[in-house]
């Protein structure tokens, strides 16, 4: 196995990581869940935390949007955070990040575009109607969570910008500002933090841009004032607190690919037959489950759940060579 320096970003403890031979039949439990949610209740409107300023948004009609599994407790999903900009300890985020100043704050849209411009946050977030969408989380350190997003598809921006045909990619800068973000004297990635996807992952009606969750606009330590959201990818490729969205016709570096190339892909799709360098993802934990670290590890599902909406988009790739 080829070994790659430890930069000082954390892993998971051994407890966390389940070994090959204890990971439950995926296919058995994948029909059992199947039943299991035809039972279930279309979701619901989520109730606000009253934490922070409503923003409310209709139930979304897009295919596979909401999830009826259970809701995170907002509680878990505030506090347990990955965004080094502010430390890379989980609590860190919940800790700092009240240093982050989302106004006045603009989002500039550059590159292979008929129209490019700089979007104003509060008219960016009048562009489309509000929606609350309940997506699965799963983090690339063997942790999940269910969350009530509120924002609309990245595909209405990207109509109403008119990318060229040498548009290929897209690329999503975000803040990085030392005088607000204490974790930037860290040397555990190259700042700014740049994520990136194909312009047909990006444009598919999944891929969201969020301003808020649980009813209320996004907290500092979620990736306030705007984030993206892409439900079948490892947490790390919704890069947070975006300011530029770039078209660019080659492939864009990605933040993990520069910092650990042979751990982290360009795509990053949550695939529990493709392992990390270091642990298995077969199986996951999720926030909030009764037991805490001892609570029993579930299967993890093929790009998290959405391979019905998302699987054509790979058709015919070796997705071992493109992880």
């Amino acid at each position: 196995m080829h070994l790659i320096p430890d930069r000082g970003f954390q892993h998971p403890v051994p407890s966390e990581i389940t070994p090959r031979d204890l990971a439950l039949n995926r296919r058995q439990w994948l029909a059992a869940a199947g039943a299991a949610a035809v039972a279930l209740p279309a979701a619901a409107q989520t109730p606000r935390p009253g934490k922070l300023a409503a923003l409310p948004g209709a139930p979304s009609a897009v295919p596979g949007a909401s999830t009826v599994e259970k809701i995170t407790a907002y509680v878990h999903a505030s506090t347990y955070n990955n965004f080094y900009e502010f430390g890379t300890d989980k609590s860190d985020p919940a800790r700092y990040a009240h240093t982050l100043k989302t106004r006045p704050w603009t989002v500039s849209v550059e590159g292979e575009v008929a129209r490019p411009g700089r979007f104003d946050i509060d008219a960016l977030m009048k562009l489309a109607p509000m929606e609350e969408r309940v997506y699965r989380l799963r983090c690339v350190e063997g942790w999940s969570m269910v969350i009530p997003w509120v924002g609309w598809s990245l595909a209405e921006l990207i109509r109403r910008v008119e990318p060229t045909g040498n548009a290929k990619f897209v690329q999503f800068v975000t803040l990085a500002d030392r005088a607000q973000m204490p974790g930037l004297s860290s040397s555990v990635l190259d700042w700014p933090y740049v994520e990136g996807l194909r312009l047909d992952e990006a444009m598919h009606p999944l891929t969201m841009l969020a301003f808020g969750m649980y009813g209320e606009v996004m907290p500092n330590q979620n990736g306030a004032p705007v984030r993206l959201v892409v439900p079948w990818k490892y947490g790390f490729k919704s890069g947070k607190s975006l300011v530029a969205i770039r078209f660019v016709q080659a492939r864009p570096k990605t933040s993990w690919e520069v910092a650990a190339p042979h751990e982290y892909g360009f795509y990053s799709n949550v695939n529990p037959r493709v392992d990390h360098a270091r642990w298995s993802q077969a199986t996951e934990r999720r926030i909030g489950d009764d037991g805490g670290l001892l609570a029993r590890r579930r299967p993890t599902l093929m790009f998290n759940g959405y391979e019905p909406q998302v699987g054509q988009l790979y058709a015919g790739m070796d997705l071992r060579k493109f992880f």
